[in-house]
């Protein structure tokens, strides 16, 4: 199997690093925020978080675009906009205590490949959708060549200058 996502997606990579477990009352806070987080973006769909999995202290999150997690990101009236302000006034001079980090990949159609074989569906094939492999895309490459001309030519197709928005199908 192998995923399938009309137009563009962010990969948001998002992680913590206790640098002073002693210092609980430091980074506890900030290790429980992901889980209230997640609860409320799951609970919201319209928001844009299409889906996420952890790995540890770090958590891979796939979103319908940009502009839906800058907005989640921003909004005071959300979970992340205060957990944000709460983390910067109890660091303050501390940064050392607790490290947290981020990473946001914009992906283009056609600038993806994946496979799936023995697995529930994870990541990306969670959060699009999972079709068999195309004969004669066996290989990374041949399915990045084939998701790569099949992305220009949605592109081309598009009303909106080229861009497709990523609606998520199930």
């Amino acid at each position: 199997m192998t995923a399938e996502i009309e137009g563009e997606f962010v990969v948001f990579l998002i992680g913590m690093r206790i640098n002073k477990p002693w210092k609980v009352h430091k980074w506890l806070p900030v290790f429980l925020a992901m889980p209230r987080m997640l609860r409320e973006l799951r609970a919201h769909p319209e928001a844009g978080m299409l889906w996420a999995g952890g790995f540890g202290l770090t958590i891979v999150q796939y979103w319908r675009s940009f502009e839906h997690l800058e907005a989640y990101a921003r909004s005071k009236d959300m979970e992340h906009w205060p957990a944000w302000v709460a983390f910067n006034r109890r660091t303050g001079r501390s940064r050392g205590d607790v490290g947290i980090w981020h990473e946001t990949y914009r992906v283009m159609p056609g600038q993806y490949e994946a496979v799936y074989s023995g697995m529930p569906p994870i990541g990306l094939g969670a959060a699009s959708r999972l079709v068999p492999v195309a004969s004669g895309t066996e290989a990374a490459r041949e399915r990045m060549m084939q998701a790569k001309a099949m992305g220009a030519e949605r592109a081309s197709e598009a009303p909106t200058g080229g861009r497709i928005s990523a609606e998520r199908e199930h």
